[in-house]
């Protein structure tokens, strides 16, 4: 699952660096939680938790059916 999720990562990653922002993967569970690190712009926007979840996570649920959650760590 990792490799998939490193993937769609790569498929979000152009829109969170066109705002000086980038996101890093820390970890996948076997349960399904990606946990991953929003560096640059997007560490400490305050529409982090939406890009979070309305963007990434959407993402890996759409194109990943194991993935449960998206967590930022």
């Amino acid at each position: 699952m990792r490799e998939d999720v490193l993937k769609v990562l790569e498929m979000v990653r152009p829109g969170l660096q066109a705002d000086g922002g980038d996101v890093e993967l820390v970890d996948v569970t076997e349960e399904g939680v990606v946990k991953v690190k929003l560096k640059g712009a997007c560490g400490s926007c305050p529409m982090s938790t939406m890009t979070l979840k309305m963007g990434i996570e959407r993402a890996m649920k759409e194109n990943i059916p194991g993935v449960k959650e998206v967590q930022q760590v």
